[in-house]
């Protein structure tokens, strides 16, 4: 492994577990050579980029919240 890469996953253990699994997934779909991803609307970024400002802000949706949600779904 190279002094940049060991480098990048050293500061990546230090950040939370959802945003190290964001991280994880890029990497893998760059690897598996979707880096460009789809072509997306601008509705479509717009509500990705509030979700990530949300996120930065830590706005998070609570534990019981998803519970209720997988409930009203029968899941």
């Amino acid at each position: 492994m190279t002094k940049i890469l060991e480098h990048a996953v050293a500061k990546a253990q230090s950040l939370p577990e959802a945003e190290q699994d964001a991280l994880g997934a890029i990497l893998l779909s760059m690897l598996d050579g979707e880096a460009l991803g789809p072509d997306l609307d601008e509705e479509t970024r717009a509500a990705i980029h509030q979700g990530l400002e949300q996120a930065r802000r830590g706005e998070f949706v609570t534990d019981e919240d998803v519970a209720a949600l997988w409930r009203r779904h029968g899941l």
